[in-house]
């Protein structure tokens, strides 16, 4: 029998695992599909803005100003600094650096229209197009590649005062598709031959002093190497700016904490969709996932789920008001009310008090009712199905993730004596 298993195999999911697998716990991740690091910038957002709208430039010392029940409220300054640390030298031994600002200050980066995004960790090529840096980027696309547009990025990171220009470049320089994603172009780019002929001619574009900010899809297996390739052929220091989904950077991300799992005996199993489970008293029994014939059932110790919410598809609901969890039918902390879900402005300040809800947990991240009493004695819950956070709003959706699915699985090492 398994010692744990994750249902879910986004950022929480996979930090847990990994915590747990590096214990000596046996552990599987089962997920229906793929997770939200494949449509993210894969930065690692802390905390942006708070409830208010306010900017945040140094995180930590806005933490205490969440409402109190927020999950990272909850976390604790020692265990979110040490998961971040854990989180880039486990990156760092795959060969993934990520780099922050040196005061704890958040970076500021461009978005994939040239808005100013904040990020308390980042790769170290989005990091190289951080908008402190008075460097002027040269941001080069390429024609008929849809999914990012030099020239607007350009004006609107101009119109805030940065100085950038944009220069297009034939698509045949680095692919010989048709109508390639960013996916395919960075796994076409991880043919290291192929950066000669483009760094040749942005040899002769890019001037002195400038950065060369590209889309991101600078490489996904060989990610380093083109970087360093294309810096060395240009001289220039080279930097990735986020596209439309999918997410290269995201991918990476993906790739390394699944390698890093393996490591320890970890494994994830895709197309695995939990849709019932069974108990023995107060314990969860057993899980099953959907299967062309019969549910086949996994049997664990310990489960830890981390879904997500409504975006991750862990909450759903119907047009009567209820809301609900998808799997274990735990109870969500959501208006009562259908009328009360949402304010009548979509771009509200104040955000949707449905995004606000979600599963309720004691101090040991275990589910429970509206009493404070645990649901089962078996459960963990981490991750951005968690009540009280609205995480993509703040800006805090991935340091949420990591920092809930490591002190999940603390408690349940620490339930099993292992720490």
């Amino acid at each position: 029998m398994l010692d744990l298993l994750v249902i879910g195999a986004g950022l929480s999911g996979l930090t847990a695992a990994i915590y747990a697998a590096q214990a000596g716990l046996s552990v599987r991740v089962i997920t229906k599909g793929l997770n939200a690091l494949h449509w993210s910038a894969a930065t690692i957002d802390l905390l942006g803005y708070l409830p208010d709208n306010s900017p945040i430039d140094a995180p930590f010392a806005a933490l205490n100003h969440l409402p109190a029940p927020h999950p990272l409220r909850q976390v604790g300054d020692v265990t979110l600094r040490q998961a971040l640390a854990e989180l880039q030298g486990w990156l760092a031994d795959e060969g993934l650096v990520y780099s922050g600002a040196a005061d704890e200050a958040n970076l500021w980066l461009p978005s994939a229209v040239g808005a100013k995004r904040p990020a308390y960790l980042a790769p170290t090529a989005q990091a190289a197009a951080r908008l402190d840096d008075p460097s002027p980027l040269l941001i080069v696309g390429f024609d008929h590649f849809n999914d990012f547009y030099p020239a607007l990025i350009a004006e609107n990171l101009r119109r805030q005062g940065h100085a950038a220009r944009a220069h297009i470049l034939p698509l045949s320089l680095i692919t010989d598709r048709t109508n390639p994603n960013n996916v395919h172009l960075a796994e076409g780019l991880d043919d290291l031959a192929r950066l000669d002929a483009l760094g040749e001619v942005l040899r002769h574009i890019v001037t002195p002093g400038e950065r060369i900010a590209f889309p991101a899809i600078l490489g996904l297996a060989q990610h380093p190497q083109v970087i360093a390739k294309l810096q060395s052929v240009t001289g220039a220091p080279v930097a990735e700016i986020p596209t439309l989904p999918p997410s290269v950077p995201g991918l990476r991300l993906h790739h390394a904490l699944v390698r890093r799992l393996g490591q320890f005996g970890g494994r994830v199993e895709s197309n695995m969709a939990a849709v019932e489970f069974g108990t023995e008293g107060d314990s969860i029994a057993w899980v099953a996932t959907a299967t062309s014939a019969r549910p086949l059932r996994h049997r664990a110790r310990t489960y830890l789920l981390a879904t997500g919410g409504f975006l991750g598809g862990g909450f759903n609901s119907d047009h009567t008001g209820r809301s609900w969890e998808t799997l274990f039918n735990l109870p969500l902390s959501m208006p009562a009310s259908r009328g009360h879900w949402f304010r009548p402005e979509f771009l509200d300040p104040a955000g949707h008090p449905i995004f606000q809800g979600g599963v309720q947990v004691n101090p040991a991240w275990q589910p429970v009712d509206a009493q404070g009493s645990v649901l089962y004695s078996n459960l963990w819950a981490a991750g951005n199905l968690l009540a009280h956070a609205d995480s993509i709003r703040t800006r805090s959706h991935e340091a949420l993730a990591l920092a809930t699915g490591a002190a999940a699985a603390q408690a349940i090492l620490a339930q099993r004596q292992m720490i």
